[in-house]
């Protein structure tokens, strides 16, 4: 099993993540946190026998990531008499625990906060790095604080029920990582046990994760404000990610549009002479064995809306984009591109 490990953030607030291996562990967890107020999901909520006594079951969607689900999280813990030093534990996927965050953050001027992720993509994204928020008028994510939680506990078994698009969903943060450090372990791994990663083998993912958030950590754990242009690298694949979900409405996955933004940053890196063909190579071959579809290409005609979600990258800098290119396995770097050289990478 990973050893635990302890990581650093903003003001010398610390997380420390632990791993459940079995089923039996994440019980006795989630027994050895009693009096605590656990936040659930209508989907999450199935992943142990029992519910702890104080407990609270939200509907599952993005939907009701809003300030109405915040209100029955404060109000439930007012009603039960909870203190300052009392702890929210949040437990499913990443709606679950921003809301959770983002409550427990205000409850008393911040109370305790324990996240249990129960899908892939937020034991390796959304679970490290302090980053809470809520919907509000029509923007995603655009309340929030950064409230990083005390613990993490990170437990595969609840990854065996997961429908197959939401671990793919993880894995393109989880394959983005492998390119993020110069360490082929994680590549490698990846390669190495796919038929038992996408069967959601507790015995294989549990490593796999663990390589994956230490890959995440040491980004954050050198620009824990988000200061320095560190943590910007972890946006790989992410500027044409974005752009093509807000091209077709969020209807492609998360993870799916960033494995497709990923090959597509490689070949740039690549065209551009950042890196030989070597690493886009790579980046084709473990994309295309997962399943994901790294040929698609927008059409002409969908040019000027793709254009127009890319400009309002999060990115930029006096007005133009910066993306996140490689010059090789964990060597990122920022670079503002031609956009002749942009439609020549994701139009047909």
């Amino acid at each position: 099993m990973p050893d635990d490990f302890t990581l650093t953030l903003a003001a010398g607030k610390t997380t420390t993540v632990s791993y459940a291996v079995t089923q039996d562990d994440l019980e006795r967890i989630v027994d050895s946190l009693e009096g605590a107020l656990f936040v659930f999901d209508s989907n999450s909520q199935q992943v142990l026998s029992k519910l702890p006594s104080l407990s609270l079951v939200l509907e599952a969607g993005e939907e009701h990531k809003t300030w109405a689900s915040i209100e029955k999280i404060l109000k439930t813990a007012l009603n039960a008499g909870l203190a300052r030093d009392s702890f929210f534990v949040a437990v499913g996927g990443g709606v679950v625990c921003d809301m959770t965050a983002l409550a427990a953050s205000l409850y008393m001027r911040g109370c305790g906060l324990v996240l249990i992720p129960t899908t892939l993509l937020c034991m390796v994204d959304a679970s490290l790095g302090g980053k809470s928020a809520i919907d509000f008028a029509g923007g995603k994510n655009l309340v929030g604080s950064f409230y990083p939680a005390s613990k993490v506990v990170i437990a595969p078994s609840t990854l065996a029920s997961l429908p197959r698009h939401e671990l793919m969903c993880g894995l393109g943060e989880v394959i983005k990582h492998a390119f993020l450090t110069e360490d082929r372990s994680l590549y490698d791994e990846l390669m190495d046990k796919r038929g038992a990663v996408l069967s959601a083998d507790p015995v294989s993912m549990l490593p796999m994760i663990d390589r994956s958030l230490h890959v995440k950590a040491s980004y954050i754990g050198r620009d824990p404000e988000e200061k320095k242009g560190i943590r910007s690298f972890l946006n790989l694949g992410h500027s044409f990610a974005h752009a093509l979900e807000a091209l077709d409405g969020f209807k492609t996955s998360h993870g799916m549009a960033v494995a497709w933004g990923l090959s597509r940053a490689a070949w740039v890196s690549a065209q551009l002479g950042l890196c030989g063909p070597e690493l886009s190579q790579m980046a084709d071959k473990i994309l295309s064995s997962y399943g994901y579809d790294i040929a698609r290409r927008i059409g002409p005609s969908d040019w000027p809306a793709f254009s127009s979600a890319l400009s309002k990258d999060k990115k930029r800098s006096a007005g133009q984009v910066r993306f996140v290119l490689l010059e090789g396995l964990g060597r990122p770097v920022l670079r503002t591109l031609d956009e002749e050289l942009v439609r020549k990478a994701v139009m047909a």
